[in-house]
């Protein structure tokens, strides 16, 4: 590899020679022999930020040298200075529980834009565009040969009008490409493919730029691919249309915590287990709206498969991102997953001459520090409602009987008869043990272990347990080409985890239908059941209706508990099952050592793979070439569809911005709790026939068997009103002890939350709601947002807010307060039979504090502060425009 660099006209702009191609880039060097301050001790996560506002201020963007001399005032401060900046990503990424809706709102405002004098063309993105469909598989058929091909095939039944839209919206959009179902997890095709860590580009001059790449997605586990030292995070589908259509992210220059790995990980631990641990870490340090970069000598021990699990997660453990810098092993899988030789000697040459380089000397200023000895990692589990509640696994059965005890308050050892089954159910028994998600089976080293765990189990005769709902849902094709090569899917297949879908599957809450029987023994009982996946998230309600505990853990773990079957076995002790001779059965037993796992991975995880298996990525099946779409410039919105309506955003608006306008006379919709997630706001799984969303579609003759779920639904605003505040788990502390979607109406009468919102919209009363700590913590759904504003909930008033979800608030119109001074829904008393005023949002400033006056049931009043939670000056203007959406749409019809 040669490497020449040159100088150029612009103040910080150089040119790179790499093997005889040379390409221009922005050079923070430069720009400190400029004289905009030192910059040498950033981390490399910010100097990816500060790269990007060299790039533009030198394009003509509304960057100033003050935005360029505030990170070199970061580090002289410590690793604080929340200035507010403009980001620029390089692309978008979406799967199409987001996608679709985002589309969706596209295809609106091409009508809107019309409506305005505009041309439709206008509304068309700037920046690349990939989505792949990953959410839409449910496993309806699992543990035999078959359940792939009937799970693909009810998947195209269920979906076909989705993915007509989908397949309408890449021929009628610039820059918008679509990964066909059955190919992957959107974020380990990301990592696998998409992702190039340096990217190009050609400047309006026609010349070949290099830049670090960079990304929003429409999934909050985007995070992945910052272990590829690519920076990217999960953004709602609002911001991440605005951001395709040249809107800037308006941030503040975030902290930046540096996370020091040390040691090794030790025989009998998993990548899974590390980040578990992590997780709780950093949960407890407090990282919301911040960086996290990890950095220390365990890297040089870390591969990158390991380091992606870590990143993964960055959602669980609340921040922005989870960043690893580029060094060797950076370039390693570069090259092992099929990238261009050219782009892996760029990635290499880029980053040593632009200080983006993680060596032995890497010791970059951190706003705060953890450290964690990687020898000290002990198998673990997570549950068994948050990913942070973090459980050794020797601490497991006494962890379960607690939460039995203190969480669920019911009593252990109640057994109820299965229907036509030999067995019993009981509190504990693990109904669902999933291999899913991107955050395991992105890593061969765990899904290797996964397979030699069964293979063990298979060879000493042990089976899953017959109450198990087994599944293996790996992220890409890759996956499978290597179990297969190692010879290790007859074994996960001899004991029920067969193949079943390229997809989220039990993770995103497509499980689909556990056996009837074994249902209503559960319901008879009011049991405890649990489930068991490799996945990152299990809150409340999203896994299964069926399943109250949830847990987090390795893919070889999911395959162990999936042989014991209840919670109630402590697998470091007790005996798993007995072998064909009768002898117990021990996890020690059947676990691999790390060198056999990583024989394999050597022998089986190959270039040749990813290559292969990446040729024709957006071909897709014989069923998806099928799909048949006409060309047209606007969508033809079809009346009868019930998963895609033009939604009401943009209808009737008019061509000026408005004020912010005051809430006054509010009534409360809900007081929620602690830790309320996306999925509480809005569920993504399936719903019954008696929900507001089943009677819709009753009342359009669609069968409860052709229901789908509300992820899939998210084209049809109509649903997802219907769905919003609807999970079967959500408490609203209006009523005692109702679970579900539950709230007084103005009578004063429980009524579901669709329909008493209705009422008051009718009568023109304005809604609030109330909440606790971490409000919209998890996924970053803007359907949450978008549902919240289309009840006429006109402000949250919450302890604190999940940064998305705050973002997302913003982007349609409602306006985020926390509460000050020690005041809480608890501290003030509230019933929900209130009313609430909050004056000067008329003239608001970003962060500032107004006053609210709560009005009690008995006419007593009482004035608190609450700050506004609209962060930043070009926050104010999409409220006062009604959106994010709504401003870029009143510009673009301008110009």
């Amino acid at each position: 590899m040669t490497v020449v660099v040159g100088n150029d006209t612009a103040k910080t702009r150089r040119t790179l020679d790499v093997n005889g191609k040379k390409l221009a880039y922005y050079s923070i060097p430069a720009a400190q022999e400029a004289g905009f301050g030192d910059f040498s001790k950033l981390p490399a996560s910010l100097k990816v930020v500060l790269e990007n506002i060299l790039r533009f201020e030198d394009g003509g963007f509304s960057v100033s040298t003050d935005d360029i001399k505030a990170f070199s005032e970061w580090g002289a401060n410590g690793g604080k200075n929340p200035r507010e900046i403009a980001y620029r990503p390089a692309r978008v990424l979406m799967q199409d529980f987001t996608g679709v809706p985002a589309v969706v709102d596209l295809a609106a405002m091409r009508d809107g834009i019309k409506a305005l004098g505009g041309d439709a063309k206008k509304i068309n993105p700037l920046v690349p565009v990939d989505l792949v469909i990953d959410h839409s598989v449910m496993i309806d058929e699992f543990g035999n040969p078959r359940a792939f091909q009937m799970n693909v095939d009810r998947e195209y039944e269920r979906n076909m009008e989705r993915y007509q839209f989908l397949k309408w919206g890449q021929t009628a959009f610039e820059n918008f490409r679509v990964v066909p179902p059955g190919t992957g997890i959107c974020h380990q095709v990301n990592v696998e493919y998409l992702a190039q860590t340096v990217w190009t580009d050609k400047d309006q001059n026609g010349v070949e730029v290099a830049y670090p790449d960079t990304l929003v997605g429409t999934d909050s586990h985007t995070t992945m691919v910052n272990g590829l030292a690519v920076l990217g995070w999960g953004v709602g589908g609002i911001e991440a249309e605005a951001a395709m259509l040249g809107q800037p992210i308006s941030m503040l220059i975030p902290e930046v915590v540096g996370f020091k790995l040390t040691g090794a990980m030790v025989e009998g631990t998993t990548a899974t287990d590390l980040v578990l641990k992590v997780v709780e870490m950093l949960r407890a340090h407090g990282v919301v709206g911040k960086f996290v970069e990890f950095y220390g000598d365990g890297l040089d021990r870390l591969p990158l498969a390991d380091r992606s699990t870590i990143a993964n997660m960055a959602p669980e453990y609340g921040a922005t991102c989870g960043f690893f810098p580029i060094d060797d092993e950076t370039l390693r899988y570069l090259k092992q997953t099929g990238r261009d030789e050219d782009r892996v000697a760029l990635v290499e040459a880029y980053a040593k001459e632009n200080g983006f380089w993680r060596d032995a000397d890497y010791a970059p200023v951190y706003t705060s520090t953890l450290e964690l000895d990687m020898g000290e990692i002990v198998p673990a589990i997570s549950g068994p409602k948050r990913p942070q509640d973090y459980v050794a696994l020797t601490a497991s059965k006494s962890a379960f009987a607690d939460e039995m005890e203190n969480t669920f308050k019911r009593e252990q050892g109640k057994e109820v008869a299965v229907k036509g089954e030999d067995y019993t159910m009981s509190s504990g028994k693990v109904v669902i043990a999933s291999i899913t998600s991107c955050t395991n089976t992105s890593n061969p080293y765990v899904m290797i272990g996964a397979g030699l765990v069964a293979r063990k189990a298979r060879e000493l005769g042990l089976n899953r347990k017959p109450w198990v709902k087994t599944s293996l849902a790996p992220g890409s094709q890759v996956v499978t080409e290597y179990l297969e090569a190692a010879g290790l899917q007859e074994d996960l297949d001899a004991i029920g985890f067969n193949l079943v879908g390229y997809g989220c599957t039990t993770c995103i809450g497509n499980s689909g239908p556990i056996q009837q029987e074994i249902s209503d023994a559960i319901a008879e009982g009011d049991l405890v059941a649990t489930a068991v996946l490799s996945g990152n998230r299990n809150f409340e309600g999203r896994i299964s209706p069926d399943v109250r505990a949830n847990y987090l853990a390795s893919p070889p773990l999911v395959v162990a508990y999936a042989l014991a079957g209840d919670m109630n076995i402590d697998l470091t002790t007790e005996p798993l099952g007995t072998d064909k001779n009768g002898n117990d059965v021990y996890l020690k037993d059947i676990w691999p050592t790390n060198k056999e796992i990583s024989d394999l991975v050597e022998k089986t995880v190959t270039r040749e793979a990813f290559l292969s298996k990446y040729a024709d990525v957006f071909k897709g099946d014989e069923k998806w070439q099928a799909v048949d779409v006409t060309e047209s410039e606007t969508y033809d919105w079809p009346t009868s569809s019930t998963y895609i309506q033009n939604p009401p955003y943009f209808q009737g608006m008019s061509k000026e911005k408005g004020t912010i306008a005051n809430v006054t006379d509010a009534k409360v919709l809900a007081i929620l709790g602690d830790m309320v997630t996306t999925d509480h706001i809005s569920p993504a799984g399936g719903f019954a026939q008696s929900t507001p969303a089943g009677k819709y579609l009753t009342e359009r003759q669609v069968s409860p068997r052709e229901f789908n779920s509300y992820g899939s639904r998210r084209g049809n605003h109509q649903i997802m009103m219907r769905g919003t505040f609807a999970n079967i788990r959500i408490k609203n502390e209006m009523l005692d002890g109702v679970e579900g979607g539950y709230t007084k109406g103005p009578d004063g009468a429980q009524a579901a939350i669709y329909d008493a919102s209705m009422a008051y919209q009718e009568a023109g009363t304005p809604l609030v709601i109330f909440a606790g700590e971490q409000y919209g913590a998890g996924s970053s759904r803007d359907w949450a947002a978008k549902g919240t504003a289309l009840l006429g909930v006109k402000a949250v008033i919450a302890e604190s807010f999940e940064r998305i979800h705050r973002s997302n608030l913003v982007g349609m119109g409602v306006v985020p307060f926390e509460f000050t001074g020690g005041d809480s829904r608890k501290s003030l008393g509230l019933t929900g039979d209130e009313t609430v005023t909050i004056l000067g949002l008329d003239s608001v400033s970003p962060l500032q504090e107004l006053t609210a006056n709560i009005t009690y049931a008995d006419g007593t009043t009482k004035d608190i502060t609450v700050k506004c939670r609209i962060d930043t000056a070009p926050e104010i203007e999409y409220i006062e425009n009604g959106g994010v959406l709504h401003y870029v749409l009143r510009n673009l019809a301008k110009a």
